[in-house]
């Protein structure tokens, strides 16, 4: 194998599975694995060292405000919904051991070296690392974005604008059980050669 590539590092990445949140448990990475997951999820492509994402860590404590906000939103945005699926909603940030909520921060006065694309596609690089990091660890990690992180009321919450991009929430723990691996598109249908 060229240069750093070993075994260890080339199976670590073709192993990688989200696990649904829902079933993480404890123990989440403590705070030493934590900055290093994070470490890891900054070592990205980016170009002109904008730095166009942001990461904050959202603990037990905190992630139970977060929930009761989201089950106000829900019932607010669905009086009809009945209270199992509020609660759903509610327990939404606590299902895991860490939440991270990943931004979006693009730099419009560098668009003309580093186009708005180029920036978001950092952000993306970005979550993708961090999945990694935690996996490289043993821990599980599960990136998505679903109802709140579009909605302005989450935003404000978090101390943002209402028009910052929350490129998701990144959820870390442990394996209740072991993660089903799920089909993959096959290399064959999206690789191609050009030869000119």
């Amino acid at each position: 194998m060229p240069g750093n590539a070993d075994k260890s590092s080339i199976e670590l990445l073709i192993t990688r599975r989200s696990m649904v949140a829902a079933k993480m448990t404890e123990p989440g990475p403590n705070d030493a694995e934590l900055n290093t997951i994070i470490e890891a999820g900054l070592r990205v492509p980016d170009h002109g060292r904008i730095g166009p994402w942001r990461i904050q860590i959202i603990r037990k404590e905190a992630q139970e405000k977060l929930g009761e906000l989201f089950g106000e939103l829900f019932k607010k945005d669905n009086p009809d919904a009945p209270d199992d699926l509020v609660e759903f909603n509610r327990a939404r940030p606590s299902r895991a051991p860490i939440l991270l909520a990943i931004t979006f921060h693009p730099d419009s006065e560098r668009y003309a070296k580093v186009p708005h694309s180029e920036q978001i596609l950092s952000v993306g690089a970005c979550c993708q690392n961090l999945l990694n990091g935690a996996h490289a660890l043993g821990y599980v990690a599960q990136w998505l974005t679903e109802w709140p992180a579009y909605h302005s009321e989450v935003k404000k919450a978090l101390g943002h604008d209402a028009d910052t991009e929350i490129a998701g929430f990144i959820y870390i723990g442990s394996a209740a059980e072991a993660p089903e691996e799920r089909q993959r598109v096959p290399a064959e249908n999206v690789i191609s050669e050009w030869t000119g």
